[in-house]
């Protein structure tokens, strides 16, 4: 996973493919994760390390989709990956774009993939602990948040460090904030279609979530 990031990255880097700013991101975070896997710092390491990679394979599989150019390519992330093409898209669009789409929609499928054969199985203790390792990751991101801005963001857009020096770690606090908030939603909305017993009756969840997500990738644009 590691090497196929950092394989990605290295050859957009190489070309000015603005992928590399969210890819970039992604990276730092994955180790971050793998790291505290590592380190016990979970209740649950062996899930939350299956997790990690189960997630990185939506994203992989979506790239994969947009280049060769198939219809199967999640509408969140063709409007994500068109956008990078677009040398007038800022870096922190670009960013944003790709955080939207792989928590607001890939992280709702993952969750609800990891957790489907097992829900129905867990008591409520057992529920209450995935839960607490699905939170435990707001922390590892908000570690994440500040060396994104410094290796990520500056690398692109360096007069950004004028902003970061003034706000301090306000703003790093906000991102963590938003995304956050962005994480809940998803534990909520992967616990509804948990609940929901068959496909016909969570497609209508599904969809409201990818319209979600399209909504937030669309006034990112617009920014």
């Amino acid at each position: 996973m590691l090497n196929t990031m950092q394989t990605h990255l290295q050859q957009w880097q190489q070309t000015a493919d603005r992928r590399a700013i969210f890819l970039n991101c992604y990276l730092l975070m994955t180790q971050n994760m793998l790291t505290a896997v590592h380190q016990q710092q979970f209740q649950d390491n062996p899930w939350v390390h299956t997790l990690t990679h189960r997630f990185a394979d939506y994203y992989f599989t979506a790239l994969a989709a947009f280049d060769s150019q198939q219809p199967t390519t999640p509408q969140v992330w063709q409007l994500t990956f068109t956008a990078a093409q677009d040398a007038q898209t800022y870096t922190l669009q670009n960013l944003f774009l790709g955080v939207n789409a792989h928590i607001n929609y890939d992280l709702v499928l993952t969750v609800v993939e990891l957790l489907e054969a097992e829900w129905a199985a867990l008591t409520p203790a057992e529920r209450t602990r995935r839960y607490q390792d699905f939170i435990q990751v707001n922390d590892i991101i908000g570690r994440t948040v500040d060396a994104v801005q410094d290796t990520v963001v500056e690398a692109f857009t360096p007069r950004l460090d004028w902003l970061d020096r003034l706000m301090g770690p306000v703003d790093e606090w906000l991102v963590s904030k938003m995304i956050g908030q962005w994480r809940e939603e998803v534990w909520q909305t992967a616990v509804s279609l948990l609940n929901t017993p068959t496909p016909a009756e969570r497609e209508p969840i599904r969809q409201q979530m990818e319209t979600r997500a399209l909504k937030i990738a669309q006034m990112l644009l617009t920014l």
